[in-house]
């Protein structure tokens, strides 16, 4: 059985521990996790692809060995910044709401996560496949630590996984593709009064910016997210105000649907500059390609029939932004998204999670984990 005032003071243990990122390490919180698991029986191991770079990955055998699932919240939070009123290290229940920095991005769901471990352990209960929980590193900065090396290693072979990374139990099942795409626009320098001997990069990243923002794409309508966005994110250039700017850069952030592909966008975007500067350079970062579940899978429908069982109503949602959930499907593995934090919370100044929240997303795991099947 769930503990309520257990889990409560495991959620303020997790916050009083300093993980911010950047500068990132989690050798502290990963070395606390390791010691609540080891004593409930579990496989473990540390793993660092950087120095304090560090991954908690658990496993608690099941009945079947054949089959396993992931469940996989992160341990790094992002940096406090200077906005909080309250103790962002304390970890104070204040009218059923527990303050502090990561309560509900994501140490909750760390916590609910352990405590549902800690209460089927103590239950007794052999769960009908293996249980792994990868508590993972630098998820607030991309992953290049964490996850993304986790599976590209084969260190998580998971058959399906959940990422415990969402608010208000909300299930993840699509996701937008992330691509940014940085220009370098190279002109002729010239004096000001006579802009007509130079070529002026900045007028030609102008051009460039409004063409592209006037494509119009096409994609199938997805009712789980919004039509594909372009952003102009940064934007530099020229020396002096009297001077024939000969250099511009500036970075694009796109947002794609599932059925769309990144790498078509960026063939079309280089033409686009073609037309506009003679002398260019286009490159990309950031990627990740959209994501799409069937919505009757049996992750969507197990984790739906465990919240209705605590009489939440399961909200199936889209993420417009980049989780890590895109990465599992390079590796063939089905994944959603899911989580018990408060939104909007993440990233705020005084950041918490409700109570409640808290505790009926510990039950509502702990119920999913144990009615959970492999079809």
């Amino acid at each position: 059985m769930v503990d309520k005032a257990r889990l409560i003071s495991l959620l303020r243990d997790l916050i009083r521990i300093d993980s911010q990122n950047p500068p990132g390490d989690e050798s502290r919180i990963a070395g606390f996790v390791t010691g609540l698991l080891k004593r409930k029986g579990l496989k473990l191991r540390i793993h660092e692809f950087k120095r304090h770079r560090s991954n908690v990955v658990a496993e608690l055998k099941g009945r079947d060995s054949k089959h396993s699932l992931l469940i996989t919240p992160h341990l790094d939070t992002v940096p406090a910044g200077k906005s909080w009123t309250i103790d962002p290290f304390a970890g104070k229940v204040i009218k059923g709401r527990l303050y502090g920095l990561g309560a509900t991005d994501c140490k909750c769901n760390l916590a609910c996560a352990i405590e549902a471990i800690n209460s089927i352990v103590e239950d007794g209960r052999v769960l009908d496949y293996n249980l792994i929980l990868a508590a993972t590193a630098d998820e607030e900065s991309g992953s290049d630590f964490g996850l993304i090396p986790l599976l590209e290693k084969n260190i998580l072979k998971p058959d399906a996984a959940v990422v415990l990374d969402a608010d208000d139990f909300d299930i993840i099942v699509a996701q937008k593709g992330l691509m940014h795409v940085k220009f370098k626009i190279q002109g002729k320098r010239a004096h000001g009064a006579y802009p007509w001997r130079g070529v002026n990069a900045i007028d030609a990243a102008i051009d460039i910016i409004k063409e592209i923002k006037s494509l119009r794409f096409s994609y199938k309508v997805n009712k789980f997210l919004r039509p594909p966005t372009i952003n102009t994110g940064t934007i530099k250039g020229g020396d002096k105000v009297n001077i024939v700017a000969d250099w511009c850069e500036f970075e694009l952030d796109f947002r794609f649907l599932p059925g769309m592909s990144g790498k078509a966008i960026f063939e079309k975007v280089k033409v686009i500059a073609r037309k506009h500067a003679k002398k260019f350079s286009v490159e990309r970062s950031g990627i990740q390609e959209p994501y799409l579940i069937d919505g009757k899978h049996c992750l969507v429908s197990a984790l739906k029939e465990a919240m209705r069982k605590f009489r939440i109503k399961p909200r199936i949602k889209g993420s417009e932004g980049a989780t890590v959930i895109t990465f599992f499907q390079h590796k063939g593995i089905p994944a959603v998204a899911s989580g018990f934090g408060s939104g909007p919370c993440a990233h705020i100044a005084d950041e918490y999670v409700r109570v409640d929240n808290l505790y009926t997303g510990a039950k509502v795991l702990e119920e999913f984990l144990k009615s959970y099947r492999f079809r």
